[in-house]
């Protein structure tokens, strides 16, 4: 499986280059002359668990001073949705989405999940991951007509779509059916879109670009995390994937947000602020 995922890897890889070694991307070094805003620039604070933990509104503080503009939202750690809002407000900063967890949404403790996102003052709801044992075409079958339903509940409530954040077994062919085309398949646009991982989407074979193409509109947020030659996962701008080439048909996919991610940072702001300075130096 390691070695098909670094072949796909390696079509969407970049030669080596500064930019690829950590170094910002000069202005106008890249492919093109568009740029992520500012304003779409984000973390999503799993990457930041440790140093939450420790110091929440601190961290917030440190990610503002760095250039981030939002977050999305990955644990509490102990806070309230109105205690975190007033540390995001406090630090300049803009929650966009928060990760809750799948029987959360299909629960009775719905309506309050989305209540605290209007708190949080986010946009999207998002099904983190889904059980293993619903890894089966029949099991995609019934979280898409779940995600509909609920995705429905958050329009009503005046909030956005519900999202679903991959990993790479969400891309597994099972008993002659991809998985992940289930879920773009049967589920409404206007209900239900896509939080989609790069690094998971390539690990699972998947190239992100011509998801963007064939299915307009429904990725209004990533999650940018690269790659190392091993396959393991880097700071983004250390790795080997080809970020310029997947977000030149960004703008097909809606995408909206950019949310930097790491699972398991040596050192968290390091890898923060190393980020950051790839994401806004970049032309694509």
């Amino acid at each position: 499986m390691l070695g098909t995922a670094l072949g796909t890897a390696a079509a969407l890889a970049l030669p080596a280059s500064p930019a690829r070694a950590g170094a910002p991307v000069p202005a106008g070094g890249g492919c093109g002359r568009r740029r992520i805003p500012r304003s779409g620039i984000g973390m999503h604070l799993y990457t930041m668990r440790t140093a939450l933990a420790a110091d929440f509104a601190g961290t917030l503080a440190r990610l503002a001073e760095i250039g981030y503009a939002t977050v999305g939202v990955s644990g509490r750690h102990g806070h309230g949705a109105e205690a975190i809002r007033r540390m995001l407000d406090a630090a300049g900063l803009r929650a966009v989405l928060e990760h809750i967890g799948y029987d959360t949404l299909r629960g009775p403790a719905l309506p309050q999940a989305l209540a605290d996102l209007r708190t949080l003052g986010a946009r999207w709801p998002v099904v983190p991951s889904l059980p293993r044992a619903m890894h089966t075409p029949a099991g995609f079958r019934e979280a898409a007509r779940e995600f509909n339903r609920i995705g429905a509940a958050s329009r009503a409530a005046g909030l956005g779509p519900l999202l679903f954040h991959n990993h790479g077994s969400d891309h597994e062919v099972v008993a002659g059916e991809l998985l992940y085309d289930i879920l773009l398949a049967e589920t409404d646009p206007e209900l239900v879109g896509f939080e989609l991982d790069l690094y998971w989407a390539v690990k699972g074979r998947a190239d992100p670009r011509t998801l963007f193409l064939r299915h307009p509109g429904r990725f209004p947020a990533l999650h940018v995390k690269d790659m190392a030659p091993d396959g393991d996962i880097a700071d983004v701008g250390s790795g080997v994937l080809d970020f310029p080439s997947m977000f030149a048909t960004a703008a097909d996919g809606g995408v909206r947000q950019w949310l930097v991610e790491h699972d398991r940072p040596a050192d968290p702001f390091a890898t923060a602020l190393t980020s950051h300075r790839y994401l806004a130096a970049l032309r694509y």
